[in-house]
């Protein structure tokens, strides 16, 4: 007599969460260029180009100025057809290895889209970066409004990672970590730093608010370590728990709420 069946290992596809969608005052006047991006058509950059190009329409006639306004009285048209906003959508990924942070690669590398294909049919784009090597806590979004509040210089919002080196750290290297160590485009300091055990000093905890590019990295870089393992574990308020590497889910509704309210580090 056969024994039963051992039971597969399945995980079924997150569902989509239908998020609120904020009431828009008829007379609130906002940026053409704005408008189009949280369509989901482009970015703003772009939408700047497409305008200049004369290719957008405002109630039937071209617009080649930039800085217009509009209000959600008027049409908009680009190729013809009528633009309206996109329903927004918010995914977390648990970023893993080997995998580029960008919407496509020219070298023909994975990148985080082609882990996250599926999720929606609106154009998500990461929100910052993660090196190729490093993983991690990654937001994929296509609002536009929150991926800026999330990334600009003055708002830059906390950032946890665990840090294996390939060597153990020293105490006093761990406090010019905290006191601030200089680097070619500026000091920098870490908010937070620790061991993460007391028994294996090649493991840090780092707590920093900077955007700069591989900035972790390049602070244990320049006190001679070298990073072999980098793993964002916060980012904003988000983490990673319960989320397997190479999996993602949809931000729920009250997460998106904290993000919107600034009610975070």
């Amino acid at each position: 007599m056969q024994g039963p069946k051992p039971q597969m290992r399945f995980t079924p596809k997150p569902q989509r969460i239908e998020y609120e969608e904020p009431m828009v005052d008829p007379n609130m006047e906002v940026r053409l260029n704005k408008f189009i991006a949280n369509a989901g058509i482009c970015s703003r950059r772009e939408a700047d180009e497409l305008i200049q190009k004369g290719l957008i329409k405002v109630n039937g006639t071209p617009v080649t100025e930039l800085g217009v306004k509009i209000t959600a009285k008027d049409t908009v048209e680009y190729n013809d057809n009528v633009v309206t906003t996109e329903k927004k959508c918010y995914v977390l990924l648990n970023k893993p290895k080997d995998c580029v942070t960008t919407a496509d690669d020219p070298n023909g590398r994975k990148t985080v889209m082609d882990l996250v294909k599926g999720a929606c049919d609106e154009r998500i784009y990461p929100v910052g970066r993660l090196d190729r090597n490093s993983t991690g806590v990654l937001l994929l979004t296509n609002d536009g409004d929150l991926a800026s509040k999330l990334t600009h210089p003055q708002y830059v919002k906390k950032k946890i990672y665990q840090v294996w080196t390939d060597k153990p750290i020293a105490e006093e290297d761990m406090q010019r970590i905290a006191d601030g160590v200089e680097l070619d485009d500026g000091p920098i300091h870490a908010d937070a730093v620790s061991y993460v055990t007391p028994n294996d000093r090649k493991q840090a905890g780092i707590e920093i608010h900077s955007g700069r590019n591989r900035i972790v990295r390049r602070i244990f870089e320049s006190l001679g370590y070298h990073v072999v393992k980098l793993d964002r574990v916060y980012f904003a308020g988000l983490t990673k728990k319960n989320l397997p590497r190479g999996r993602w889910r949809y931000l729920t509704q009250e997460e998106v709420n904290f993000l919107k309210q600034n009610s975070f580090e």
